[in-house]
């Protein structure tokens, strides 16, 4: 088994160690404090020393285990244990690599001093409250300027020897914060304003040292940063390139972390605590260009992927990363690509972090309890939202794209619906968010931003929930003396509640005529397909009428006889017979081709129908069928009288295809 040796004590140094642990080897870690012990991890195979090393106990200690590999991962700044590292292996002969930690990009009004006494020599000609962060070792340094413990703060590890060291400095208790990192941008700056402090100072201790947040905290606090520079380095690798490096020469498999991170609406503002966390970890961000462009930080790896598969393969393309964060727009479970994600990670570690999403943030906006809101995507998708707001009173909708928040409203305002309020959220969270509020017909030819969301507010749905519709709702006729043949109201409620429609039904009507059965069905299976297959002009002419007065987008018309109309139609899970043109037996044969599961009802007036229909029964092995006959008598005015006129009798077949 393989031997190495980490000299860590820092953030690198411990997610080495980490990740170390879970490989077949045997690893010493050295770290300078028992709180560095608390913070890793304990396997059967990891060896820890949590004190200082002498220079001659660190040669001792190569000479004694002769290991294959010693890392150097202490902090940039701590050359002197460097250079000790680096002259033991020389003379114990063994391999060293040197983990190095990037630096950071400085804000433009920040001073940089090459040393402590120069940054002291410096601040001794400023006024205004400092700030520091650069540890507890070199607090003795700062104690020489002027009104020192009035004057200065100084954040450290809440370890005893570094209360003592900010004791012996002259600090008082007011003056110290004793806290383990990492700190947030939010953190960093509320400390700034806690203290007044004009100047923050730091050393660039890279992204791992939360370098960034504190840049951004001075900007925002309106401080000035004062940058400790860092000492020359030799050359080394980042941690994912020593990860990278470990696995080729010593075989070690690396399963990459990945964390899907929802971002919120855009802005920096509006994402978690978690997220913002989990993006400056990242050794490679993967996403979309824009979103990309929003999070990532200067010289950190962006990976420019969109679709499931693509952010699967940017992940095997980059062994040399352990850490990659994927960022999803909006909430990781609100109409995102994690749910098809997720399934293509099984050979990585992945961590699921939600973030706001935009109808919690407009309906918010707006004052509005979203509870009973029912959401809805038109982004990248096909789907009818008429159905949608006619049965509801709230519906949201995710639009993308240029113009879609102007086709939503006319889709409206097409179907009768031009009165529905629509809210329209513009660039949310983002300075330049703007709300537009108004009626779709209103808000149909206004031009709205690409990334644009809408509420829709209909305060009287009046989507039926019942079938068997009116029959006065269906134009029967285009021409006077050719009406076509339709099935009536009564009967078309018994065959609607004898097919036992689904939401996600894929229908046929064989036979349509003026299409009533197949609008009913339609308007039941809103989130299926309905295909109305006719043979005659003339009712293919009312077909299309009367589709076009429900303003239905879920049903389509298919000219022609069955059974050939339907050779090319996606197999059906329900289908309705209204007229066979005597082709009974080869359509049922058609159907249960497609899907022998299929649920069928066909009616018959005629005693050949009825015939024709009890010898398919017969013959053709169903699991379960049904007969009913169904006779109907309406009233009609006689005078100062009413009578009942009975309709024909007709069969209702209900056949279940399947076997016994």
């Amino acid at each position: 088994m393989y031997k190495l040796c980490v000299f860590g004590g820092t953030t690198e140094g411990r997610e080495l160690v980490e990740f170390l642990n879970t490989q077949p080897c045997r690893v010493t870690a050295c770290v300078a404090t028992e709180y560095g012990q608390t913070l890793l991890p304990e396997g059967e195979n990891l060896t820890v020393s949590a004190r200082p090393l002498p220079v001659g106990e660190i040669g001792a200690l190569l000479q004694a285990e002769r290991f294959d590999l010693v890392i150097d991962a202490t902090h940039p700044y701590a050359a002197s244990i460097t250079r000790s590292i680096a002259a033991a292996c020389e003379a114990a002969g063994v391999e060293h690599w040197r983990l190095l930690r990037g630096a950071s990009e400085a804000p433009e009004d920040a001073v940089f001093a090459e040393n402590t006494d120069e940054a002291v020599r410096f601040l001794s000609g400023t006024e205004g409250n400092i700030l520091l962060t650069t540890g507890s070792k070199e607090l003795s340094k700062f104690a020489a300027l002027p009104d020192f413990a009035a004057r200065c703060w100084a954040r450290v590890l809440p370890l005893p020897a570094s209360l003592e060291a900010c004791s012996a400095a002259g600090l008082s208790p007011s003056h110290i914060f004793a806290l383990q990192g990492p700190f947030s941008r939010e953190m960093d700056e509320a400390m700034l304003h806690r203290t007044g402090a004009r100047w923050l100072v730091t050393k660039d201790g890279g992204a791992a040292g939360g370098f960034q947040e504190k840049a951004a905290a001075a900007r925002h606090a309106g401080a000035r940063l004062l940058v400790i520079g860092r000492p020359a380095q030799e050359t080394g690798s980042s941690l994912p390139e020593t990860i990278g490096a470990l696995c080729a020469r010593f075989g070690f498999s690396c399963r990459p972390r990945v964390t899907v991170v929802g971002i919120g609406p855009g802005s920096e503002a509006a994402q978690t605590g978690e997220v913002r966390a989990a993006i400056r970890a990242a050794d490679a961000l993967i996403g979309a260009r824009r979103m990309l462009e929003a999070v990532a930080r200067p010289g950190q790896l962006a990976l420019d992927a969109i679709a499931p598969e693509a952010i699967a393969d940017r992940i095997r393309e980059h062994p040399q990363c352990r850490r990659f964060t994927v960022v999803m727009s909006g909430d990781t479970g609100f109409f995102s690509g994690t749910k098809k994600l997720l399934p293509l990670l099984q050979d990585c570690e992945t961590t699921v972090l939600p973030g706001l999403s935009s109808l919690s943030y407009l309906c918010a906006r707006l004052g509005v309890s979203y509870e009973s809101v029912v959401p809805v995507s038109l982004h990248g998708r096909v789907h009818d939202i008429v159905p949608d707001v006619r049965r509801n009173k709230t519906v949201f909708v995710l639009v993308g794209g240029e113009g879609g928040i102007a086709a939503l409203c006319q889709r409206l305002t097409g179907a009768g619906l031009g009165q529905v309020r629509v809210s329209v959220g513009e660039r949310l969270s983002y300075p330049d968010e703007r709300i537009t509020r108004g009626t779709a017909a209103e808000l149909a030819e206004q031009t709205f931003d690409k990334l644009s969301v809408a509420l829709l507010e209909n305060p009287s749905p009046d989507a039926v929930v019942t079938h068997g519709l009116p029959d006065e709702r269906f134009q029967r006729s285009l021409a006077p003396g050719h009406v076509v043949p339709m099935t009536k109201s009564e009967v078309r409620s018994v065959c609607l509640s004898k097919l036992a429609l689904t939401e996600h039904a894929v229908c046929w009507d064989v036979g349509a005529g003026s299409g009533s059965v197949a609008i009913e069905m339609a308007l039941k299976a809103t989130g299926g397909e309905v295909f109305a297959i006719e043979r005659k002009d003339a009712a293919v002419a009312l077909l299309r009428e009367n589709t076009r007065r429900f303003a239905l987008e879920n049903m389509t018309i298919v000219p022609g006889l069955a059974p050939d109309a339907c050779e090319d139609l996606p197999a059906p899970t329900h289908v309705f017979i209204g007229g066979s043109a005597g082709n009974m037996r080869q359509i049922l044969e058609e159907i249960l081709t497609k899907n022998p599961n299929t649920r069928i009802v066909a009616t018959a007036v005629t005693l050949e129908s009825v015939a024709e229909l009890t010898q398919c029964v017969k013959d053709i092995p169903f699991a379960t069928t049904e007969v009913v006959s169904m006779t109907v008598a309406r009233d009609r005015k006689a005078g100062p009288y009413h009578l009942m006129m009975g309709q024909n009798p007709i069969f209702i077949f209900t056949m279940q295809g399947g076997t016994n």
